[in-house]
């Protein structure tokens, strides 16, 4: 049967894939709109799994704080390139995609993906029809939730690194600056865990090792290896868990001091920080 131009724009319209892409789903499927969208929708998991191995070093993060402040969410949705990632598109896949994970409070990215959205389809089978459309990989590659007594979120201005920390004891007063303050440090500093207990054994072990490999080849005796290896992980854990490390805007006082001056006894709980590229 004949394809119209209109028939080609109502499934452009309907699926957002390009004229070309409309017009071929259509002839294949001889002008049945269903068995097209289908067609397309093959088409985004041919490339899917085509682009499967690609890296994903562009793209944007999200992030969203509850309006009781208690929890916070971040997603990263990343794609192959920077102009893909400026393509309204992308831009609305990735909102749709915080939409989801609040209105489901998805606690894992399975479960995220699986979420479904307005159509009754997954947020997956939206991201597998935007490759098809746009001909790149596209993926969640991160998603993360913090719960806590007060969540603070910061987002990086460049659109690709967003952060959550979570605070205890904040006394029942705003603590959303200071909050704002620690969030941008772990988003410049870096840390590997809130404190030196968080840091994992192997880090540990690791770390104590190299220290004392150091101390060796600085001709230091064999006896004293052990005491200088611990000076240095101490020295690791204040440059990399947070509480300890110098706070960047003041640095005569640590995170740890910081928070507990502002109000007796509040701390960070649990933070995340996500980035792209």
């Amino acid at each position: 049967m004949a394809i119209t131009a209109q028939d080609v724009n109502k499934l452009r319209q309907e699926t957002g894939a390009g004229m070309m892409d409309c017009k071929k789903a259509l002839t294949e499927a001889n002008g049945d709109f269903e068995a097209a969208k289908d067609i397309l929708r093959k088409q985004g998991q041919k490339i899917a799994s085509k682009r499967a191995d690609n890296a994903t070093s562009e793209g944007i993060v999200l992030t969203h704080v509850s309006e009781d402040g208690t929890n916070g969410k971040v997603i990263a949705l990343a794609c192959e390139t920077e102009p893909v990632s400026k393509v309204e598109d992308f831009q609305n896949l990735a909102k749709a995609a915080m939409e989801t994970a609040v209105s489901a409070n998805a606690a894992t990215k399975e479960e995220l993906l699986a979420a479904p959205q307005a159509d009754g389809r997954s947020l997956q089978d939206h991201i597998t029809d935007l490759m098809g459309k746009i001909g790149e990989k596209i993926d969640v590659i991160s998603y993360e939730n913090v719960t806590a007594e007060k969540v603070v979120n910061y987002n990086h201005s460049n659109g690709k690194l967003g952060v959550l920390v979570g605070l205890t004891n904040t006394g029942g007063t705003d603590v959303t600056e200071v909050g704002k303050d620690v969030a941008m440090q772990i988003a410049a500093m870096k840390p590997i865990a809130v404190d030196k207990d968080g840091v994992d054994s192997a880090t540990v072990e690791r770390e104590i090792e190299v220290g004392k490999e150091q101390a060796r080849a600085e001709g230091k005796p064999e006896a004293m290896l052990e005491k200088i290896a611990m000076g240095k992980l101490n020295k690791f854990y204040k440059d990399n868990t947070l509480l300890n490390q110098d706070f960047v805007k003041d640095p005569s006082v640590s995170v740890a001091k910081l928070l507990d001056n502002t109000n007796k006894g509040m701390t960070v709980t649990e933070f995340k920080r996500v980035a792209i590229g």
